[in-house]
């Protein structure tokens, strides 16, 4: 028997949008290291927010076409426990992958900083600044990435875990 894949928009969609989120990630932790107000540490603010942008706009897409196109059936061999797990993380990083970008949107123009994407197409501003808000947003846009750090460890954990021990070929359908 053949395992189902993924379309291949699916399969680009799926590691381009996973290749931004750990790039903004990483420049995220990277940028708040940086002590003071630099040009360095500026362009990287920039540059995770563009990044934000980019992730939320491919995660409309994605949404998009997995509504229209959905996804392989699960093996037969994965426990029904297993396959509501899968679905139920899927669905938690789909809202992980759209509520990060929208925090870290939404604090920034608490925080008074509009965004400009690629710096040349500016982002509507949606709600006023507020210095009351920015610390609430900032704390949120931190904490929703913490968590999706560990459900995108549980995600890889559980792919490795399927090649490796199961051997069912459930992380090859998402490979290119």
């Amino acid at each position: 028997m053949t395992m189902q894949r993924y379309s291949i928009p699916a399969i680009v969609l799926h590691w381009l949008v996973a290749i931004l989120i750990v790039a903004a990630f990483t420049l995220g932790l990277t940028m708040v290291d940086i002590p003071g107000l630099t040009p360095t540490k500026l362009k990287y603010f920039s540059w995770h927010k563009w990044l934000g942008v980019t992730v939320f706009a491919l995660a409309c897409l994605r949404l998009l076409w997995r509504k229209t196109n959905g996804a392989p059936p699960y093996p037969a061999s994965m426990q029904p426990w297993q396959q509501t797990a899968a679905h139920g993380l899927h669905i938690f990083l789909y809202v992980l992958i759209f509520a990060v970008p929208l925090s870290g949107y939404f604090y920034s123009l608490a925080a008074g900083v509009p965004v400009t994407y690629l710096g040349i197409w500016p982002m509507p501003v949606l709600i006023a600044p507020n210095p009351d808000l920015k610390p609430i947003l900032k704390l949120v846009h931190y904490t929703l990435n913490m968590i999706m750090l560990g459900a995108v460890s549980l995600h890889v954990l559980a792919a490795l875990k399927h090649h490796f021990i199961d051997r069912d070929g459930v992380l090859k359908r998402m490979l290119p």
